[in-house]
């Protein structure tokens, strides 16, 4: 058996875990429980070939996001680990993300068929709301959102996008969306071990939104930490598998990215292990230095 055709055959088992263990959106989808993160991904082909081998690896669920300024390269890598594996369309989630510059109601149509056609794909399995818009910026913050939202929810039901959601809202901003007839599905955060947003989650679980998960490693500033280190020794797993298992067991869909296949395969293989509960705990605790914490907070951001 050739190396790739190896890749290949343990793909499917990892990809099959990650849809075992993935969670069930409102709209009836499964989200895979991993995803592949695609911000600053290599230029070029390189670009490319990370995606393809993301694929080989085992990864079905791509996040993706106009401001990544990268989707047509990620297209490609899609077709290109698709051709190489034997898959098809339906087998992929595909996330994309409207940029707070292009809120509204028209600009985020506009936005999401430019996305589509970068991605070269008939259909988006999730977009979201990239940042809310927010107060600082805007008096009609609410209803900018709203409005946005609004062409969210015409997207979900004209069938071009099979979930929506949101990404780095706040219970201030999710508010009144949640009082419009196709309320959000998906809120992705910032989590991790030092910034596990606690409160946060438990509104979005209470509210029927799956919470996804950026940054899972901290700007990689978390695994030095002695805790995490004492972890790894103790279940004999690298770091960033304790960071990603804590998001598993928290409920949440972490996105690590990674352009060396032998992290993209380390970050799948999380499925065979179990924190207890006082180590969860323990990693829990961080949260009161905020470690990692990349400082990006969505009532003070503006954008440009």
């Amino acid at each position: 058996m050739s190396k790739e055709s190896k890749l290949t055959t343990d793909a499917k088992e990892l990809a099959q875990l990650t849809r075992e263990h993935g969670r069930k959106l409102a709209s009836g989808d499964v989200l895979p429980a991993i995803g592949f993160g695609t911000y600053a991904l290599p230029d070029g082909t390189d670009a490319v070939k990370a995606v393809a081998q993301a694929v080989l690896c085992g990864y079905r669920s791509f996040d993706c996001a106009a401001f990544y300024g990268n989707e047509s390269l990620v297209g490609r890598g899609l077709r290109l680990g698709a051709s190489k594996a034997e898959l098809k369309r339906e087998d992929f989630f595909v996330t994309s993300k409207v940029w707070p510059t292009q809120l509204g109601y028209q600009k985020t149509m506009d936005a999401f068929f430019k996305s589509l056609n970068d991605l070269d794909v008939d259909y988006m399995d999730l977009y979201l709301i990239h940042w809310p818009a927010n107060a600082r910026s805007h008096e009609n913050w609410n209803e900018l959102n709203l409005s946005t939202w609004k062409a969210m929810v015409q997207l979900y039901e004209e069938g071009y996008v099979r979930s929506i959601g949101v990404s780095n809202f706040k219970e201030h901003h999710l508010r009144s969306l949640l009082d419009t007839r196709v309320p959000p599905m998906v809120n992705q955060l910032e989590v991790h071990p030092g910034f596990s947003q606690q409160s946060l989650r438990q509104f979005c679980r209470m509210m029927g939104i799956v919470v996804e998960g950026w940054s899972p490693f901290g700007r990689a500033r978390i695994l030095q930490h002695e805790i995490l280190q004492q972890l790894s020794q103790k279940y004999q797993r690298a770091p960033t598998q304790i960071c990603l298992r804590f998001a598993l067991q928290l409920g949440v869909v972490p996105l690590p990215k990674a352009t060396n296949m032998n992290h993209m395969r380390d970050n799948l293989q999380i499925f065979d292990f179990e924190l207890e509960s006082s180590d969860m705990e323990l990693l829990l605790s961080l949260d009161r230095d905020q470690i990692g914490f990349s400082g990006e907070d969505s009532d003070l951001l503006t954008f440009s």
